[in-house]
């Protein structure tokens, strides 16, 4: 047969070109076979995507060729629109599909897998039936169902339908440790079928799973956070966003992707069901789900048969101290009701949202905060400086002492932590079982691998930040103490009023889910927000509206696209001149842009270095693929169509 010639993508960050290699082979091999080649000084995994013609140059032969069917033609396409839309490099793009290494002993032999239905499943409620009825095509679908509302239950019925049809389906989920619950439910449903799929996984583990999946000869359910949008699952027929409005979707390193626009595209290329589930979707998906005429389910009644009365809600200004005698972080109403749980041997769970450490401006007296007057952002406390600066457009001005409102001179910087929660809890109450539950925690420590001791109730007080707001169903969980409804809101970022709403929601739905009766006690310095009343009172319409207009008036999205460009630099004034720099010559070079900056990230200094970023803002998101085409080769980075602007 002689020597053949192809193009081979090479899975390594280290080749940051545009163009597939071109290796030779006495073999002949299909398109997506997976092959190990040289590349520099090393030997990397990679892909073919081409057979071609001898070229002019030299070429070096493939080092390897695994016995394994070729990658989905879907797959390789969805590479290359990644490449693409994010505008990144080959090497990078590749790394997403295949696996560090491939060990020839750990191709499974076996790849049928029995089908599984589970009979025990529970009857689908009216609502629910109703859905499922309507999800019938290939399309995509805003499933807008409330906490408890049995969204997972709609999601195995339409799995079903595919597996029986002979599709594979594909779950995702925002959070490792989520995948534990939401595993066990379809696994009562399919058994076998279900293959779990995430980072946690040890290497050969993970290598175990990837090839078990790409070996498969019959039709499975993969379940695992954003990265399993990229496993070699062949003729898909359902894609499920569970939770979809979290930001754990976005990627925060090269390609940045997001995971709902990746799965468009994928089930696009598989004219497969796409269902976009949350409670509380974000508000550039439901605007673009309404433009785009797409079906938007609503699933408004509680899944139990039983529904327990509604949720007691108490609030509690922080700004009256005589509420807070016992102590500083905890009032009374919350820890009179933690004892009363405590009492009747049920859970109480504490929240807060930690990411709102910026040091933010308040008056403890009625509540004013300092924003900026361009972006109507907060403003964070510099103390280097002693200014108030916006982390978006750069604004900046000195310190206040005393309320421009009020007059008071109770002006706080403030923030703590969930650890001074703990510590507090443990002096109140001695005698309970308290565990903490946050990204700080150890592998042993980690909510999934408490889950089922929870569950059962062998933990009586759960402290936590927002992994303890999504998705769970606790059924000894009576009491909820929401310790600063506000904290997210005080972040210098376009996304904060939206993301205070979603979490208040999510947080508000761990409780009052049919099991007993919720209480409720937040504790806040605005008892009159109408983002915190909406939460409250479950009325998305009116935050939604509201917050449109809000991104519309100040040209945030979805009105527009967004680019965010950040430079780092061994002082802050080189920071800001490279900055200033680069937006002389976009404004000259690129058309139709907005740049807002420089300013300091909001991450000032990182490894040693000064960071200062640029907001590019068009309605043309292609110009924004050109400003990147047009950035300096080192010293930049980039993130395409990011959640937030930290």
């Amino acid at each position: 047969m002689g020597v053949m010639f192809y193009k081979v993508w090479v899975r390594s960050m280290r080749y940051h070109g545009q163009e597939p290699l071109t290796y030779s082979s006495d073999q002949k091999l299909a398109v997506g076979s997976v092959v190990s080649v040289p590349l520099q000084k090393e030997t990397v995994l990679g892909f073919v995507s081409a057979t071609v013609s001898k070229p002019a140059f030299a070429t070096k032969p493939l080092t390897a060729v695994y016995p394994l069917p070729p990658l989905p033609p879907q797959l390789l396409r969805l590479a290359s629109w990644l490449q693409s839309f994010y505008a990144t490099n080959l090497g990078t793009a590749a790394q997403q599909l295949l696996p560090a290494k491939i060990a020839v002993k750990n191709i499974p032999t076996d790849t049928v897998v029995t089908n599984s239905t589970n009979s025990t499943l529970t009857s689908l409620n009216d609502e629910q039936l109703g859905i499922v009825k309507n999800i019938t095509k290939a399309d995509t679908y805003l499933l807008h169902g409330k906490t408890g509302s049995g969204k997972t239950r709609v999601y195995i019925e339409i799995a079903q339908r595919a597996l029986q049809a002979g599709q594979s389906a594909l779950v995702l989920t925002p959070e490792i440790g989520l995948t534990s619950q939401l595993s066990q439910s379809f696994k009562q449903a399919f058994g076998e079928q279900v293959v779990v799929l995430h980072s946690q996984l040890t290497p050969m583990e993970r290598q175990k799973v990837w090839l078990r999946i790409l070996t498969a000869e019959s039709p499975l359910v993969v379940i695992g956070p954003r990265s399993a949008l990229f496993s070699p699952l062949k003729n898909i027929g359902l894609i499920v966003i569970d939770e979809a409005h979290e930001p754990a979707y976005k990627q925060e390193q090269a390609p940045y992707y997001h995971a709902l626009r990746v799965a468009s595209q994928l089930a696009h290329l598989h004219d497969a069901i796409l269902i976009i589930g949350s409670a509380t979707p974000s508000v550039g998906d439901y605007y673009l789900a309404e433009q785009r005429r797409k079906p938007i389910l609503r699933m408004t009644r509680l899944a139990t048969a039983h529904e327990e009365a509604p949720n007691e809600v108490q609030i509690v200004d922080l700004k009256d101290r005589s509420q807070f005698s016992r102590s500083q972080l905890l009032s009374t109403p919350l820890l009179q009701a933690m004892q009363a749980a405590l009492d009747r041997g049920e859970q109480s769970l504490i929240y807060l949202n930690r990411r709102g450490t910026a040091r933010v401006v308040l008056c403890e007296n009625c509540g004013w905060q300092a924003v900026c007057p361009q972006c109507d952002l907060p403003l964070v406390y510099h103390g280097d400086t002693n200014r108030l600066r916006c982390h978006t457009c750069g604004y900046s001005q000195n310190i206040i002492t005393s309320c421009p409102v009020c007059r008071h001179p109770s002006v706080l910087f403030k923030s703590f932590g969930t650890k001074a929660l703990v510590a507090e809890l443990i002096k109140l109450f001695p005698l309970a079982r308290i565990q903490r539950f946050d990204t700080d925690n150890s592998k042993a420590e980690r909510f999934e691998q408490h889950y089922e001791a929870i569950k059962r109730g062998e933990i009586d007080i759960l402290v936590g930040t927002q992994l303890l707001a999504k998705g769970l169903d606790l059924p000894n969980l009576s009491t909820l103490g929401i310790v600063l409804a506000d904290s997210s809101l005080y972040l210098p970022d376009f996304s904060a009023t939206e993301r205070t709403y979603q979490l208040l929601t999510q947080v508000l739905g761990r409780v009052g889910r049919g099991h007993r009766q919720g209480h409720v006690i937040v504790q806040t310095y605005h008892v009159d927000s109408p983002i915190l009343q909406a939460a409250i009172e479950g009325d998305w319409t009116g935050f939604y509206q509201r917050e449109l207009a809000e991104r519309q008036m100040f040209h945030f999205p979805p009105f527009v696209h967004l680019l965010k460009l950040a430079c780092r630099r061994v002082s802050p004034k080189s920071a800001e001149q490279a900055a200033s720099k680069l937006k002389r010559q976009l404004l000259d070079t690129v058309p139709a842009i907005q740049i807002q900056g420089p300013a300091p990230s909001f991450h000032e200094k990182l490894q040693g270095k000064y960071q200062y970023q640029l907001v590019v803002k068009s309605t043309n998101r292609a110009r924004l693929i050109d400003v990147i085409h047009t950035l300096p080769a080192s010293g930049w980075t980039y993130d395409i169509d990011p959640i937030n602007l930290l």
